[in-house]
């Protein structure tokens, strides 16, 4: 009962946030509280009984999901690349070919994605593109950087929407891709784990907010990402080409491939996972390969150097490794760190649970890269649900701090979220090597639990 009625807060307080006209750091605030009401929820959830809790974890899925319906994309304007992108393919154009501002594409123009100049004049969040007009589409003059999967799903997407639903085809393909993970999430943990922790994903505010109502096509590539992790442990061949899937959604889950790996021993088995997820990405693209005039790759550069990936002193990024090194030294040091973490994963990791690698591999890029976009974390809010280590959560709610509130509080707030969240870790791995205290945080007996010892 207190699990439901903490479900039901936390869904009212989504509803809210999502259509109030907060920006920001206000934004930001009503979603910490979404939340601690999550964390109250699943905290409460570790009570109920692991049979009758699935239904409760289905149920709050949907109802949490739902919410991010009830708005137009609230913090980000990435869907409507998408919906561009589904339109371009749909004529028989690539989308690689040509930025959204390129005239040779005027005739696909509507005024949804590209208003009149009247409201281009009063409107906001809306990029110039001269002469008085306008779109919706962020970075117009660049090429796409979504790999095929992804833009496989935005033609999918359109292909199967009736006119006029705008932004609502691509929020109702991101709840039902949520509802996808949530299912296969209670399936995989049913068999090994604790179908409870599911909720973890399920009702975690990043999805219904970054999932759903910004419609992001990193959920794809969680779905493909979760399926090739509990796929892997059984069947590597099968394994690697849906990891291949994964990336060619979204390159981000490049990360898992160490977790992938974990405990391989020979390089025939290593290959068994790399050769056909290399196999199925050099497929994916090889479409768009054929199809267009030039590079597939679109943006990809050019975003890397937008965000500082390439020199640490333009931005946020590297935010930690900057607190103890030079900026020049910063990039070497990630690359080394990410190396070795790597390599230890692979040889030290466990074949049954590679999850468990991927997980480490993921949050520790996080750290030490700091993105400051928060839909990147949706892949790492699964594999904590896989995984079970909660304190990776906080490295996800860091990327939100990083995006609402970086722009007005500086790179001193990206710093302060992930260093928080990086003691977190550091907090729970120490407690999960000290099993006395492990025992006494879930309100065990010091006394008692040596009697029980001596009496054994």
């Amino acid at each position: 009962m207190i699990a439901a009625l903490l479900l039901a807060a936390l869904s009212a307080a989504l509803v809210v946030l999502l259509r109030s006209d907060v920006t920001g750091t206000g934004f930001l605030a009503g979603y910490a509280a979404s939340w601690a009401l999550f964390a109250g929820a699943v905290v409460v959830l570790r009570r109920v009984p692991a049979r009758s809790a699935v239904p409760l974890v289905l149920a709050g899925a949907v109802v949490v999901t739902a919410t991010g319906l009830v708005a137009s994309p609230r913090t980000s304007t990435d869907a409507f690349r998408y919906a561009w992108d589904g339109r371009v393919q749909a004529a028989g154009v690539s989308p690689y070919d040509h930025a959204p501002a390129d005239p040779a594409l005027s005739g696909l123009r509507d005024p949804w994605l590209f208003p009149d100049r009247a409201a281009c004049a009063h409107g906001q969040d809306l990029a110039p593109l001269g002469d008085g007009l306008c779109t919706r589409i962020n970075r117009p003059a660049v090429h796409t950087i979504y790999p095929p999967v992804g833009e496989g799903w935005f033609l999918l997407v359109h292909a199967v929407s009736p006119s006029g639903v705008r932004h609502k085809a691509l929020q109702t393909g991101g709840a039902v891709l949520s509802l996808s993970v949530t299912g296969l999430l209670v399936l995989a943990l049913r068999r090994r784990g604790d179908p409870r922790r599911a909720a973890w994903w399920a009702w975690c505010p990043a999805v219904p907010v970054e999932g759903v109502n910004n419609a992001h096509a990193d959920v794809l590539a969680v779905l493909f990402a979760v399926c090739a992790l509990v796929v892997v442990a059984r069947r590597r061949m099968a394994g690697g080409a849906l990891l291949g899937l994964a990336i060619a959604a979204k390159l981000l889950p490049l990360l898992l491939l160490p977790g992938a790996l974990s405990g391989v021993r020979r390089p025939r088995e290593a290959a068994a996972v790399l050769g056909p997820a290399a196999v199925t990405v050099a497929a994916l693209y090889l479409p768009y390969v054929l199809l267009s005039h030039g590079s597939v790759l679109g943006y990809l550069g050019g975003y890397a150097e937008e965000e500082g990936y390439d020199d640490a002193g333009a931005g946020g990024r590297y935010a930690l490794v900057r607190l103890v090194l030079p900026d020049a030294w910063a990039l070497p040091a990630v690359l080394l760190v990410l190396a070795v973490v790597s390599v230890l994963v692979v040889v030290r990791g466990d074949s049954e649970r590679p999850w468990r690698g991927a997980l480490v591999t993921t949050g520790t890029a996080f750290l030490l890269l700091t993105p400051g976009y928060s839909w990147y974390a949706l892949l790492l809010v699964a594999l904590v649900a896989l995984d079970g280590r909660w304190e990776w959560l906080g490295v996800a709610f860091a990327g939100a701090v990083a995006y609402l509130a970086g722009p007005e509080a500086g790179s001193g707030a990206v710093t302060a979220a992930y260093g928080t969240a990086a003691v977190a870790v550091g907090g729970g791995w120490w407690v999960r090597r000290h099993p006395r205290v492990r025992h006494l945080a879930r309100g065990g007996g010091g006394g008692a639990g040596r009697v029980a010892v001596r009496r054994g």
